[in-house]
């Protein structure tokens, strides 16, 4: 049985997966780009704060149109959602990177496109590493609760 997730848990979660995600982009951008590491650092910590409020604000809006016209989310809804979403995403990083380290739109791209070749096995990596260590841990407190009862 899993222990139900807390606010807290949560928290933790993303400033984990942002905070690791930032010490490995940053550096590796900043290299390939011949672009100062505060340059990358100050791009990628502005590039997930993007992608967190784009995911808060697709959703709502995907959920309003979801409830405005009563449609159940079948595979294609999912997937036709998850590329609305990436698309979105794809676009602000292209501007946002673009405008920010003085390159062409295309070597915006280029870099978005390996930032998703990164994140896609990163994520996967990250979350399954996270939960078995979290249920370590949950199981570590409640057997050290148990033994103090």
């Amino acid at each position: 049985m899993k222990a139900e997730k807390t606010l807290w848990d949560r928290v933790v979660h993303a400033v984990l997966f942002e905070g690791i995600a930032l010490c490995l982009c940053a550096p590796v951008m900043s290299y390939v780009l011949g672009k100062s590491l505060f340059d990358t650092g100050v791009l990628t910590i502005a590039l997930a704060t993007c992608a967190m409020l784009w995911n808060m604000l697709y959703n709502a809006m995907f959920e309003r149109v979801e409830k405005k016209f009563g449609f159940k989310r079948t595979v294609p809804v999912r997937i036709g959602h998850a590329v609305g979403f990436e698309g979105g995403l794809v676009l602000v990083v292209v501007l946002l990177a673009a405008w920010w380290l003085s390159i062409s739109y295309w070597d915006a791209f280029l870099l978005e496109m390996g930032l998703i070749a990164f994140f896609l096995p990163y994520t996967y990596v990250y979350n399954l590493v996270y939960d078995k260590v979290r249920e370590r841990l949950v199981r570590r407190g409640e057997a050290a609760r148990v033994s103090e009862a």
